[in-house]
């Protein structure tokens, strides 16, 4: 009898490891396995730019400061608390006695380190920019014409630490939980290098911590037994899959083999709106095109903007994306208190004009294109509906090319093409968190594009305080870079798009900035 009930308790335990929300063989919570997209092209935080990494990130790593799962603003990670100054330039915090996941303690040095590491030209960080926005003293140091002592972060004392800002920036506090600004532990750098990040090294500082990375399949995480706040993990693993065919994806989710679904399909969007656990919300994101001003085809500005002119977006979003994204002319949405540029609206007949001035009458003559964009279903009908409108309007040839992630990502910083997709999706709720990736070489400025006017307006928006006057310096800068320059043509406003059942799911909500923890995330009983 003991053999029969241990053999179908065996039964039971491998049937629920090959289900999605399962409990583990130890019985302790739940599994909890997201459908992620890409094969992420590291772990390392002064090293990772894109959304599947981030997701990552959020389980591994603890900043200052992190998200509220409901608002994604700012709330008490590593700082249990902090002071600001009366001008608001000082931030002063104090840091909860906690250890990286191997026991080291987490002191203010340990901050001082990591931003400087992430900070040092030689690291290399795509996202050192976002510290030299607010922090004074940062960008000297970045661009390798200034000290790393002139960065103005300081331990005051062990658990103390203290950041002097350019400027009051408003969105400053917001800002530091993002990657850019994570710990480091920097005592496994020293000894491992680039190798600290693979399973048996790593040491992290989040909720989770890395068990198990198969390249192009999976990564496993599991609780952090050394975390702050382990009571409120209600997860045993999480395994996120790296899966970029959406429907692929989409048929997992079906077969209950994913809890959660973070690409699916566009084809399959008049299907997907019928169901209770397609969850949909507006976000602060962008999608749209980088032209690479450096390129002979798209050095004058009139190509463009002719190229701009000649997308109907509002039809764009009605017949293929069809999933509740705004058509849009701005690189930043609106938000409160800020109206975006006016940018260059559809226009046939003025994008025949301007191609027409540039040398290039119905498009005769005219060098051929190539759009390249990275694998994704969404991504290939979009560029598929650009090459045939542009054909169309303008008489000119497109060719379009799918890269996988890591290369798409190289070939964009080196950059090395023509017009590539790209999309942003705010760190923090500002139109600040767009404006600044256009600054002159800043490391996602992957369009080279390049106007000290830009950058003038940018760098005194942060400077200043809260208020109408800031907005409208934000506005004069974007009017600039799209309306004037053309350096990249805005398609739509996201809308995230979710398949997660939130009946069986408790802990994940929706926001702004489709930003999600993981904290807090638990089976509903």
């Amino acid at each position: 009898m003991k053999k029969i009930a241990a053999t179908l308790v065996a039964v039971a335990l491998m049937a629920a490891a090959f289900a999605g929300g399962s409990t583990d063989a130890a019985g302790n919570g739940a599994e909890f396995i997201i459908g992620n997209g890409a094969e992420p092209q590291s772990l390392d935080p002064s090293k990772i730019e894109g959304v599947p990494e981030h997701r990552i990130y959020m389980a591994l790593f603890e900043g200052l400061v992190a998200y509220d799962p409901k608002t994604a603003t700012a709330v008490p990670g590593v700082a249990e608390s902090w002071t600001i100054s009366p001008d608001g330039t000082v931030y002063t915090f104090k840091l909860r006695k906690t250890t990286w996941s191997d026991g080291t303690p987490i002191t203010a040095k340990t901050f001082v380190d990591s931003w400087l590491r992430t900070l040092d030209p030689a690291t290399g960080s795509n996202y050192a920019y976002m510290v030299t926005m607010v922090v004074k003293g940062a960008e000297a140091y970045n661009a390798g014409t200034g000290p790393a002592s002139g960065v103005a972060i300081k331990a005051v004392d062990e658990y103390t630490f203290e950041v002097t800002l350019t400027g009051p920036a408003p969105y400053a506090l917001d800002m530091m939980a993002h990657y850019a600004f994570s710990p480091l532990p920097m005592h496994v750098i020293a000894k491992l290098g680039d190798d600290w990040i693979k399973p048996g090294n790593f040491v992290g500082n989040g909720p989770f911590t890395l068990e198990t990375w198969t390249p192009q399949e999976k990564i496993t995480v599991v609780p952090n037994a050394k975390y702050w706040d382990k009571k409120n993990v209600k997860l045993s693993r999480i395994t996120f899959l790296a899966i970029d065919d959406n429907n692929t994806l989409y048929q997992k989710y079906l077969a209950g083999e994913v809890d959660w679904d973070c690409n699916p399909p566009v084809t399959m969007i008049d299907e997907l709106k019928l169901r209770d656990d397609y969850l949909v919300s507006p976000q602060v994101g962008t999608y749209y095109y980088v032209f690479n001003v450096t390129d002979p085809a798209l050095k004058d500005a009139r190509v463009r903007k002719a190229l701009t002119m000649a997308l109907d977006r509002k039809e764009l979003v009605t017949k293929v994306t069809k999933g509740g994204q705004l058509p849009a002319d701005s690189i930043a949405p609106p938000m409160a208190g800020y109206t975006p540029a006016k940018g260059n609206a559809y226009d046939v007949a003025k994008a025949k004009a301007l191609l027409a001035e540039a040398g290039f009458p119905d498009g005769k003559g005219f060098p051929k294109l190539t759009v390249i964009y990275n694998t994704h279903e969404g991504h290939k009908l979009i560029a598929e509906y650009i090459q045939q409108v542009w054909k169309k309007n303008l008489g000119i040839d497109v060719t379009i090319q799918n890269l996988e992630w890591k290369t798409f990502l190289d070939v964009r910083h080196e950059h090395d093409f023509q017009i590539s997709r790209a999309g942003w999706l705010g760190d923090y709720q500002d139109p600040n968190t767009f404006h600044e990736m256009f600054l002159t070489g800043a490391g996602n400025n992957d369009g080279a594009y390049a106007n000290p006017a830009y950058d003038a307006l940018v760098k005194k928006a942060s400077t200043m305080k809260a208020g109408p006057d800031r907005m409208k310096t934000l506005q004069e800068a974007e009017e600039l870079l799209i309306t004037k320059d053309q350096a990249v043509m805005p398609i739509y406003f996201y809308v995230s798009q979710h398949l997660l059942d939130t009946n069986k799911w408790s802990g994940w909500y929706l926001n702004a900035l489709d930003i999600h923890t993981y904290k807090g995330i638990a089976p509903v009983k």
